[in-house]
């Protein structure tokens, strides 16, 4: 099992009962997961038994989870847009064609700013995929994904940009903007953390086989969860911006680790239940 979703930071910290079963679901591939399920999963992290039950009730309140016949429970309308494109980080690479020097951009500022949820929503679409503010209101990033711009806008849309949101191809940069649009990504930090989390992950595969079930399920969770949001927030820039190498060689790990995860899942909890590690919160 591994994650995906990650409806909320988890880092190294005990996750909450609520993102737990949030990426529990999303892990089955829109199969139902049973309460009894829920709480067995949940257990491996000390959560209780009414911490999960008072956990599914709240989640069935907002929408993002509803039932699937008795006792069973699947996502709901308010998390299954989100899930479908968090799902596909497996195919991250597949996404990206040659860059020809163009930029999507993306204009917000005659958007409006009260709306606290609309700019979650709006964050959360820009960040995903992996847009950076070039100036005020103004985000950017190479015209490398998806098969194209309307692609892009399509997607930025479904992960919550408003419609009203201009979504262009910028180009004809001035020599001195140009060397400055590589700066917009810390793209140092991201060479570091390919190597860093793909280092992480190959130690872990050489000493799963040595641990506890229970724990090894357990760690496959919460590292799975940084190196899956890792994926998932990527900005999936072209060369010469990063190194697609290490880029390449930490996605091929993931892909791995994600695979060793769902064997020690199935092992520890019904073989019928979860197949697939959770992942992260996007929000």
């Amino acid at each position: 099992m591994t994650h995906c979703y990650n409806f909320s930071n988890m880092g190294s910290m005990k996750p909450r009962a609520k993102n737990l079963i949030l990426d529990l679901l999303l892990a089955m591939d829109g199969a139902p997961i049973s309460a009894q399920d829920a709480i067995r999963a949940c257990s491996l992290f000390g959560l209780t038994a009414n911490n999960v039950r008072v956990s599914l009730a709240r989640l069935a309140a907002e929408n993002l989870i509803e039932g699937a016949g008795r006792a069973s429970y699947r996502l709901g309308p308010a998390a299954l847009q989100l899930a479908g494109e968090v799902a596909t980080w497996r195919a991250a690479e597949q996404r990206m064609r040659p860059w020809n020097g163009d930029f999507v951009a993306v204009f917000t500022g005659d958007l409006g700013r009260s709306d606290r949820a609309a700019l979650r929503r709006r964050k959360r679409a820009l960040d995903m995929l992996g847009f950076a503010e070039f100036r005020r209101g103004l985000y950017l990033r190479p015209d490398n994904i998806e098969k194209d711009l309307s692609g892009v806008r399509q997607r930025l849309r479904n992960l919550g940009l408003e419609a009203r949101a201009s979504v262009f191809l910028a180009n004809g940069w001035d020599e001195a903007t140009q060397n400055t649009l590589a700066e917009l990504w810390n793209t140092e930090q991201l060479n570091a953390h390919y190597r860093h989390l793909r280092g992480q992950l190959l130690d872990w595969l050489e000493r799963c086989g040595e641990l506890d079930p229970v724990e090894a399920a357990r760690e496959s969770f919460l590292l799975g969860g940084r190196a899956i949001r890792q994926v998932v927030f990527d900005p999936l820039l072209p060369a010469p911006f990063i190194d697609v190498a290490a880029r390449h060689a930490f996605l091929a790990a993931v892909k791995r680790y994600d695979a060793a995860g769902r064997a020690i899942w199935q092992r520890v909890l019904d073989p019928s239940a979860v197949v697939s590690t959770p992942v992260l919160n996007p929000a």
